[in-house]
């Protein structure tokens, strides 16, 4: 409902295979949209079978409870040359509803995040409230926040003021979940293959807010090399950190006695680990992992060197 599959299309320029558009959230799956020569619908495990598709790790991480739940399609669209689109199942709001998934959505989202080089979040103007399921995808999305674009559909179908009210809304709401001092840029329009409503004064707003998008989404490709480098980069600078941390963990275990409790006291005071790594080997605080996370790791699996 909020224009996901319709969005897909509008780009594509032409309908495509396993596509269903309606008033209520139809997708209920996630389906990859990829170039082919011919139109074509793919099961999601044969593509999660082939190991020369990105989606070979799939099998392995949510076995056949979600690949049930994903497919694929081709289809001869110069848009898709360039790139692999998603599109997603809509996020539901009841508790019931969301327990019923077999395959934690938050998890395949987690999957996706890192290997996507843009996210984007798409809300009805209508109805801009962020339901505790989709609360929690845009948690999972924290780290990404240089992929993620925000995108307000239908909202030609609004008055100014009342557009106004729908934006500031949504801005805040948002900022609340991302814990951003930056306002998130949000893009403003209708974005479906038929025209803008007849009358509104704020058409031109709606136009140019859709060449920016489409000109963010076309310089995707291009950048693409220098996105996997800078991730390439972010990616070692985080591996160098967790390997000081784990030497610095061995050198205070104790050769002989009792290892369990100087590991309990090493976990309990892992801020003090954090902090004379970081001053030892002139780093900043920034590459560091999550101090929480870090310590559930540590006690609840064995390190090499650091048992528990």
């Amino acid at each position: 409902s909020v224009g996901k599959t319709s969005f897909i299309r509008y780009l594509l320029e032409s309908d495509f295979p396993g596509m269903h558009v309606g008033p209520e959230p139809t997708t209920d799956r996630f389906q990859a949209i990829m170039y082919g020569a011919a139109a074509r619908e793919l099961p999601g495990n044969a593509l999660a079978s082939n190991p020369d598709t990105p989606f070979y790790e799939l099998s392995r991480c949510f076995g056949n409870a979600f690949l049930s739940k994903f497919s694929g399609c081709e289809v001869p669209s110069l848009f898709a040359r360039g790139c692999t689109l998603i599109d997603t199942p809509g996020v539901l709001s009841g508790r019931k509803q969301t327990e019923d998934r077999l395959y934690s959505y938050e998890d395949v989202v987690r999957w996706f995040a890192p290997r996507a080089d843009l996210i984007l979040l798409m809300f009805d103007a209508h109805k801009v409230d962020i339901s505790d399921e989709f609360k929690r995808v845009i948690e999972v999305l924290q780290g990404h926040d240089d992929k993620v674009r925000v995108v307000m559909n239908k909202a030609d179908s609004l008055s100014p003021e009342e557009l106004l009210r729908v934006n500031s809304a949504l801005s805040w709401s948002l900022s609340r979940i991302l814990r951003s001092p930056e306002s998130r840029r949000v893009y403003v329009g209708s974005f479906w293959d038929a025209p803008l409503r007849h009358g509104n004064f704020l058409n031109p707003l709606f136009e140019s807010e859709a060449v920016a998008l489409l000109t963010d989404l076309a310089a995707v490709p291009r950048n693409c090399t220098v996105g996997r480098i800078n991730a390439l980069v972010a990616r070692t600078r985080r591996v160098r950190v967790q390997a000081l941390l784990l030497q610095h963990l061995r050198a205070e275990m104790p050769k002989v006695g009792s290892k369990d409790r100087k590991q309990r006291e090493l976990i309990a005071g892992i801020e003090d680990v954090f902090y004379a790594v970081m001053k030892r080997h002139n780093l900043p605080a920034g590459d560091f992992p999550d101090v929480s996370k870090f310590r559930h790791t540590l006690a609840t699996s064995e390190a090499p060197g650091v048992p528990r």
